[in-house]
């Protein structure tokens, strides 16, 4: 479920608010969007893989948390780790490149 948009690393480019299926996001004037409609949030992550900035955080969980320390989740290394992990963004490894599957076929060619 959605948790946080980072107000200081956020740039209010507004793609969470374009790709979310769900319309969880509000845009709002010279600001970062206000999550809005949390409880709509269907934790697909794509606000999280739009991001440019890692300004979004997505818990793996369902049910809100009961709290949210930017601080500790920067630390953790977990703002925009989903979109990181599955290789999307400058300087990240695209994770079908690593798949044996991917390099099977590549030399079948």
């Amino acid at each position: 479920m959605i948790e946080l948009v980072s107000e200081s690393r956020c740039i209010k480019c507004n793609l969470c608010v374009s790709v979310c299926p769900t319309n969880v996001f509000d845009s709002v004037p010279n600001a970062p969007p206000k999550i809005a409609r949390q409880s709509d949030c269907q934790t697909c992550f794509m606000c999280e893989l739009y991001c440019p900035v890692d300004a979004l955080y997505v818990a793996p969980d369902v049910e809100p948390l009961a709290s949210v320390d930017e601080k500790a989740l920067a630390e953790a290394g977990l703002l925009g780790s989903y979109r990181k992990n599955i290789g999307w963004g400058r300087g990240n490894t695209n994770g079908a490149k690593q798949d044996s599957t991917f390099q099977i076929l590549k030399q079948m060619k």
